[in-house]
């Protein structure tokens, strides 16, 4: 993630951010893994003009499953297991890699308008390049993919595990974790947990990932590695990644089966829970989850409220002080 992004800040929604007017931030897949690079950058004073950021103006991370420790499927889409960073010649990813380029570099305005993939600046407009442009970009020497600094890198086991090389948990914020999964196991085989249950762009997501092997001829991503530790999942991300940041060395945590079990809660220390879903059951719609939504965000809703506080509980912007 290139943290030069956030370079340029303006007041923002809410100017008077600081620690002693700490927020709480939700995040799901990859978003959970950049609030705590927000949350690393406020700490190392990463923002110009603003020298007085700390890692306490972030009161608590909730994660929806969060891509904490990277997930097998990049290797299933197209990424070279053995470094984690190049792709494979032919693959899923190379087709959505050309594809976008070839959208951008087009620039239809109508097509644009409907969706937008965010590269505006990288000027990849074909009245800009012209042809030869084009090129420079599908072969991989100008463009979003030239330097390595995408998405999918960071979401490999090893692209995760150096970003959790500094990335802190910090002991002043509370931690939260929401790590999903559709898969069961029969007979000791990892399979998926139903049809009905998952969502049909995942289902097959889910029986590709719960059949993991990781390439013998390749070295393992990390000392201790084990396939059957991988191969829980739900459709996008491995369970054992969503649960806290674990690799390269694992962060305090503690799972929670039930919540007044944990009460006081501590700062410091990453809380999770293991919920029977797919990777989109939380954020897609409302009706497809049922109360099972209701249940999870007013349990967030309630806990941010009530119990997450560092001197005294807060004032609500409804309440008088």
């Amino acid at each position: 993630m290139d943290e030069t992004a956030f370079d340029y800040c303006d007041a923002g929604n809410y100017p008077q951010w600081d620690e002693d007017h700490p927020i709480h931030f939700v995040g799901h897949s990859a978003g959970a893994q950049v609030v705590r690079v927000l949350q690393q950058m406020l700490a190392d004073k990463k923002f110009k003009g603003y020298e007085d950021t700390s890692e306490n103006w972030v009161l608590s991370i909730t994660s929806l499953s969060g891509a904490f420790n990277g997930t097998t499927r990049t290797y299933f889409d197209g990424m070279q297991p053995d470094d984690g960073k190049t792709m494979k010649p032919l693959s899923l990813l190379q087709l959505c890699r050309i594809g976008v380029i070839i959208y951008d570099w087009l620039d239809i305005p109508w097509l644009k308008d409907y969706y937008n993939f965010g590269f505006d600046h990288f000027n990849m407009s074909r009245k800009k390049l012209g042809a030869w442009g084009l090129v420079e970009c599908l072969l991989g020497n100008a463009g979003p993919f030239a330097t390595g600094d995408w998405i999918l890198t960071d979401l490999t086991i090893q692209g995760s595990m150096g970003m959790n090389s500094h990335l802190q948990t910090f002991p002043n914020t509370f931690y939260f974790s929401y790590a999903t999964k559709r898969t069961t196991k029969i007979l000791g085989v990892t399979v998926p947990s139903g049809i009905l249950g998952i969502h049909p762009l995942l289902f097959i997501r889910v029986l590709q990932m719960s059949q993991w092997r990781h390439p013998p001829d390749v070295p393992p991503p990390y000392k201790g590695y084990r396939d059957e530790d991988w191969q829980e999942n739900d459709g996008a991300l491995n369970t054992i990644s969503m649960t806290h940041p674990r690799l390269p060395i694992e962060h305090p945590s503690r799972l929670v089966v039930n919540d007044s079990d944990c009460l006081p809660l501590q700062p410091g220390i990453w809380y999770y829970k293991i919920v029977e879903a797919d990777h989109i059951l939380f954020i897609v719609n409302r009706e497809r989850a049922g109360v099972q939504f209701d249940l999870i965000y007013d349990s967030i809703f309630e806990r941010c409220r009530k119990h997450v506080f560092r001197k005294t509980p807060q004032t609500l912007p409804n309440q008088a002080p």
